[in-house]
């Protein structure tokens, strides 16, 4: 049987230890430096804790050391790599090829999503210079992924939640040239989620202040089975700057979902042990939420872009009936209670938020002036107090299934335990055996004492008594019996390790190199051990990475931004689709945010959107 993973995201370790309480059966978190998310770097010892009681749980800790690096920071992430390794890491997510050329220790590897993986001919190379598992971009469709499944031996990680960036990841340049932060180094400033206007090739305004690259956020929650059947191994949360709130409901809300999936499929399993138990019932439109698309992975071409704003909307509680300056009569969706922040977008399109006060008969009384506001506006929830109140202290256990075998010695007792994966320990005690009086009444204070187990992540499935009498045990002895078996079985647990990983290297050519053998910019080459690895794989010129100061890149290379999503067909102007319309946006088309201009290139043959440089 293949195991099935759900992965969440760690923004420190509370976040992770919340997601596997809440049935994650991985989790990446940030190394101390060199992360993707330069905000969510963690200490050692917290990443030592989590490790700790992931493995507990058979549950993985994906270490992210996902950035671009100079060569003066090479060193220093090696040794990193290597303490991750000592610790006991299940494996690195990498995004800079100069690492495979440093001695790193034997720990599994996994290319990131930034390593621009939407091929089969790349993936097939990422594991043939030794990759165990590849983050596909999130833009391929499920017929992509089973092709790229089909042709490849390779563990195959997708998205399936959260959010999206605009551009194919790791091909994002715009916040590195237009302030100097680079998205390949950790520190993206969102330029996608700014609004912008958009002008036609007379410079005149078609559309103004809108947020034209802004995306939804992924759900794919309904698509499980079909993206099990295209050979996924690892379904991801994406998230490592969300709250402990949104990890808990939405890797509950995806452990909930994936585990009705594997009802029906025998051959696959869930990658970890454990049941969860939870306090609350999950619902991702109640925490961070921009509306959903499932982004291209059925090949349908659904609302992708919500122009209006960037923010979390959450979800449609109620439409406007009857609107006042401090009241608002509905027509609820859903209940709203005392202390919800609602929102919803005015008569000018602007997004405007206020709390509910109290609510009485229908009616929203708020705690400001709100104006704009009128018959038919519809409202969102994008502050749910009850649910927030909800999800604060202990919302989940997770238990691992044990059974119990109780046994007479020549010198006393024995107790042994085994959990679901037959993992077992065996503890003895020597005692005076002393022949019960009432077995029944003797029995049943056995199984009694050995039923407590709250307090542990233990669920007793069952208790075995191997006696040749009916013995009678004193309580304190059971008690203890079971204290030391428990902490035995859980340190044997927790102290578990993954296998060394033996990477293996194929002296083959890289696939993406052009007809002349060379690589631009976008192959992110920024130090001399990354270009060491593409010379060794057959490239013959390497441009260097923007972040090496190559800003100025002259002609056809200035691409800031490559992007499957195309505004053009987010407006129905799509030359192919609807010839009619395409005539209303003259091109070039440009997008413009205070300063800044960007020319936007169409390469409808790839059916591509191309962000540049003016």
């Amino acid at each position: 049987m293949n195991p099935v993973e759900l992965l969440s995201p760690a923004k420190d370790r509370e976040c992770g230890i919340q997601a596997i309480r809440h049935g994650a059966d991985a989790v990446y978190i940030g190394a101390p430096r060199f992360s993707a998310r330069a905000a969510a770097g963690n200490s050692w010892e917290s990443i030592e804790k989590l490790l700790r009681y992931a493995h507990l749980y058979k549950a993985k800790v994906l270490v992210a050391l996902n950035t671009l690096l100079y060569d003066n920071e090479l060193e220093e992430a090696r040794q990193m790599a290597v303490r991750c390794y000592e610790m006991g890491v299940d494996a690195l997510i990498i995004q800079d090829m100069g690492l495979l050329r440093m001695d790193l220790p034997p720990i599994a590897l996994h290319a990131s999503t930034q390593t621009d993986n939407r091929d089969a001919a790349k993936v097939r190379f990422l594991s043939e210079v030794g990759f165990r598992r590849v983050v596909l971009a999130r833009e391929l469709s499920l017929a992509q992924i089973a092709a790229i499944h089909r042709q490849t031996d390779v563990e195959l990680e997708v998205f399936v939640h959260g959010s999206l960036c605009v551009s194919y990841s790791g091909q994002c340049y715009m916040s590195q040239a237009s302030c100097g932060r680079s998205a390949n180094r950790g520190r993206c400033a969102q330029y996608c989620r700014l609004p912008y206007d958009l002008l036609d090739a007379d410079r005149h305004t078609l559309m103004a202040g809108k947020h034209l690259l802004s995306l939804k956020d992924m759900d794919r929650s309904d698509d499980l089975a079909a993206l099990l059947d295209a050979g996924v191994t690892s379904l991801k949360i994406e998230g490592r700057l969300k709250d402990a709130d949104y990890v808990k409901n939405v890797t509950l809300y995806y452990r909930r979902r994936l585990d009705a999936v594997l009802e029906g499929r025998p051959d696959r399993v869930k990658a970890s042990l454990g049941k969860v138990y939870a306090d609350f019932i999950p619902n991702p439109k109640r925490t961070f939420h921009r509306g959903g698309t499932d982004y291209f992975l059925q090949g349908k071409r659904t609302p992708m872009a919500n122009f209006d704003t960037p923010k979390s909307m959450g979800e449609e509680v109620a439409e406007v009936v009857e609107a006042r300056p401090r009241s608002l009569k509905v027509r609820m969706r859903q209940n709203i209670h005392n202390g919800d922040g609602l929102c919803c977008l005015d008569a000018e399109g602007r997004l405007q938020g206020f709390r509910v006060n109290r609510v009485e008969n229908g009616t929203l009384f708020l705690s400001e002036t709100v104006s704009g506001i009128g018959v038919g506006t519809v409202l969102f929830r994008n502050e749910d107090r009850l649910f927030a109140r909800q999800l604060q202290g202990e919302t989940a256990r997770r238990l691992i299934g044990l059974r119990m075998r109780l046994a007479e010695t020549s010198q006393g007792f024995s107790l042994s335990l085994t959990d679901e994966e037959g993992c077992s320990v065996r503890v003895e005690r020597p005692a005076e055996k002393q022949v019960a009086e009432k077995a029944a009444m003797a029995e049943q204070q056995i199984r009694s004492q050995l039923g407590k187990w709250g307090g542990t992540p233990f669920d007793p499935l069952g208790i075995t008594l191997d006696f040749s009498q009916n013995w009678f045990i004193p309580s304190a002895l059971l008690a203890g019996m079971r204290r030391e078996a428990a902490a035995l079985l859980e340190q044997r647990r927790s102290d578990s390790r993954p296998a060394d990983v033996l990477r293996t290297e194929k002296p083959v050519r890289y696939p993406s190199l052009s007809p002349e053998g060379g690589l631009d910019y976008t192959a992110n080459v920024l130090n001399g051990k990354a270009l060491q690895f593409y010379l060794e794989h057959g490239a013959e010129r390497v441009e260097p990475a923007m972040e090496a100061g190559n800003a100025d890149i002259p002609g056809d290379s200035k691409a800031l931004m490559r992007c499957r999503y195309c505004l053009r067909d987010a407006l129905s102007a799509c030359p192919k689709r609807h010839p009619e319309k395409a005539a209303a946006y003259q091109e070039p088309l440009y997008l413009r945010h205070g300063a800044f201009t960007y020319r936007l290139r169409f390469d409808c043959d790839r059916c591509e959107m191309i962000v540049e440089k003016e």
